[in-house]
């Protein structure tokens, strides 16, 4: 070890809609520990990047993290004054509309003006990578309109806007892991061939990324796991030191827990191969890791070995793929199941026979229904006596989909008897792919917010 001291970095954020109340505890316990230190906002998936390319084709000063205000606002003054860097992948669809907000918002706070950096680089949608795009998905997109296209970039030019003097850093598509790599890498110094130590960071990103799930969250379950206090959990502060290694634990007086259940559930959360955590700029074998309980939600992490980062960088697709219809109505009483098991066929007959046509019955048969009803038909009625109907279908044919909305409005008066609270929607979605691109042809920088106005 060479001696630097240890950075503290803390999780604001877990995902997108996250409690927007969590991250102040979280900076208030960064202040209580001192040194160096970081809060980030890990609010982006790919179902959230889909919503954002839609929100920013309907008003193009969109496209961020929607809840940006909320997020920021109680935590913006304490961080500035603090020095306490902030890095999120807020930016989403457009992560100049989110620093240009980030800015505005220090203002109407009567804050100093930070020092705003952007990291660009994952956005590949331009021209010049069309043919590379349309080989590596192999021809998947057909001849549907290309809305985005998003490569999963490293945390090599977050690190490089912390050296710069960065206090916030905006990314769009980064890797989630690179949230917490980009800070430790910036204050260790660390090679880009260190491959262990990278490694190391990459698993404490990868623990502190979804949030309060590491802190309890995601592992409560009555009766066989419980959680103390799981309405006022902690999100999670994690202690690096240079050698890779960290400590995660939680603010002082929060809820929830952390130990080695805890941790090394969120550990093997969406990893397929435990010896090859595939990221940007490392691949993590997590195998021989070692986890010890120091006390009361204190877990000291080490043993992750790295190996060199893989030759491509995953890119996300996102294409126009028709239009979603939405439908429900209640049944509730006497034979209220039978009743809406019969609307369903109704609604499927008179659709025909060729449209796939998804039919829920909220609180029987819906979390493992499927889009063609086959699970809902053979499940004998449970004869419940408060059922929600949800229909549903996807078409490329806006008229067919609001069809399906008529349909079901429709049921208030063609039958079965006691039909009520209809509710319908149509949307336009997305679809998508992945492919892989080598990873010269993508770069990425950061560039400063000078003007708000940019």
């Amino acid at each position: 070890m060479s001696g630097t001291p240890s950075l503290f970095i803390g999780s604001g954020a877990g995902f997108s809609g996250d409690r927007v109340d969590a991250a102040l505890p979280v900076v208030e316990e960064l202040v209580r520990l001192g040194g160096t230190s970081v809060l980030i906002f890990e609010t982006l998936a790919e179902r959230t990047l889909a919503l954002a390319q839609l929100a920013r084709r309907q008003d193009p000063s969109g496209g961020y993290e929607p809840l940006l205000d909320e997020l920021l606002r109680p935590v913006l003054r304490p961080c500035l004054a603090h020095g306490i860097r902030i890095v999120g992948n807020f930016g989403a669809a457009h992560p100049v509309g989110a620093a240009r907000r980030i800015l505005q918002l220090a203002r109407e706070l009567g804050l100093r003006r930070p020092r705003v950096a952007v990291v660009e680089g994952d956005d590949v949608s331009g021209p010049q990578w069309a043919g590379a795009l349309q080989q590596a998905s192999a021809g998947a997109l057909n001849d549907r309109q290309l809305v985005s296209a998003n490569a999963y970039i490293g945390a090599a030019s977050i690190a490089d806007a912390l050296k710069a003097g960065a206090d916030i850093v905006v990314a769009g598509r980064v890797a989630d892991p690179a949230l917490v790599l980009g800070p430790a890498w910036a204050h260790f110094g660390w090679r880009c061939d260190d491959w262990d130590r990278l490694a190391g960071a990459t698993m404490a990103g990868h623990l502190l990324e979804c949030g309060a799930q590491v802190s309890g969250g995601y592992y409560a379950d009555p009766g066989v796991k419980e959680v103390p206090d799981l309405a006022r959990l902690g999100y999670p502060v994690a202690q690096l030191f240079d050698d890779g290694s960290c400590i995660i634990g939680k603010p002082m007086g929060s809820g929830g827990v952390i130990d080695r259940h805890t941790v090394t559930e969120q550990l093997l959360y969406e990893v397929h191969d435990p010896s090859a955590y595939l990221t940007p700029d490392v691949v993590a074998d997590i195998t021989q890791v070692e986890l010890e309980e120091l006390g009361p939600d204190r877990v000291r992490v080490r043993g992750v070995r790295g190996h060199p980062r893989p030759e491509t960088l995953k890119v996300n697709l996102c294409f126009a793929s028709g239009w979603l219809a939405e439908a429900e109505i209640s049944y509730a009483g006497v034979r209220a199941e039978e009743r809406a098991r019969l609307a369903a066929n109704v609604v499927r007959q008179r659709m025909g026979a060729g449209v796939r046509l998804r039919a829920d019955l909220i609180g029987v048969c819906s979390v493992l229904a499927d889009d063609e009803g086959v699970l809902m038909a053979a499940t004998e009625a449970q004869h419940a006596t408060d059922v929600r109907l949800r229909l549903a279908l996807r078409d490329d044919n806006p008229a067919l989909a609001q069809r399906l909305l008529r349909e079901v409005t429709a049921l208030y008066t063609c039958g079965p008897a006691g039909g009520g609270g209809v509710r319908t929607r149509l949307s336009p979605t997305l679809g998508m792919v992945s492919c892989y691109l080598p990873r010269e042809l993508i770069t990425t920088r950061h560039v400063w917010m000078e003007d708000e106005s940019v």
